[in-house]
């Protein structure tokens, strides 16, 4: 997925655009499949009910609950984490979330003074971990939970800060 160009500045360019890596949507997924078996189980048994009324009665407030439990557990989950994205610019950091009501947080990188990863056992397995992007400001740090490839992109967004912090020039100093 890439960044809008329509939302970069003159001479702006993207570093890295990612999103959280796909295990995030595991849990909503097993759940969304709990949820149907115990659906399909509950209408399953609502049809040995003697009375037919009461089965239908049963049945359409047990897919209800049901379609209620999908939108929240995996529905919600899992919008969030199509609607979400994190870029880095040659001059920004930019989290944008939301698929109605948007929101964002742009952190210019010379406000950034340090990006750091933690990698823990169950990231390893998936090739993901945690970007920690710290900034001048008193709100401190942004964590970024399960960024893919999580060492690559800190390594380019590193690279591009200390580019920006020798005042944009080329290695060969021009």
């Amino acid at each position: 997925m890439s960044f809008p160009q329509r939302l970069l500045n003159d001479g702006e360019h993207v570093v890295v655009s990612t999103r959280t890596h796909v295990k995030a949507v595991f849990v909503p997924v097993l759940l969304a499949l709990v949820v149907l078996a115990l659906a399909a189980l509950g209408t399953w048994l609502a049809d040995r009910l003697e009375d037919a009324g009461t089965e239908r009665i049963v049945v359409v407030v047990l897919w209800v609950l049901a379609a209620a439990a999908l939108v929240w557990w995996f529905l919600r989950p899992l919008v969030a984490w199509l609607t979400t994205t994190y870029t880095f610019t040659n001059r920004r950091f930019i989290k944008r979330t939301g698929f109605i009501a948007r929101q964002g947080r742009t952190i210019p990188l010379n406000r950034i003074s340090g990006v750091d990863f933690e990698i823990g056992v169950v990231d390893r397995v998936f090739r993901c971990g945690t970007l920690v992007v710290s900034d001048a400001s008193e709100n401190g740090s942004v964590e970024l939970h399960d960024i893919p490839q999580v060492e690559r992109v800190q390594m380019r967004v590193a690279e591009e800060l200390h580019r920006l912090s020798e005042g944009g020039r080329d290695d060969d100093g021009t």
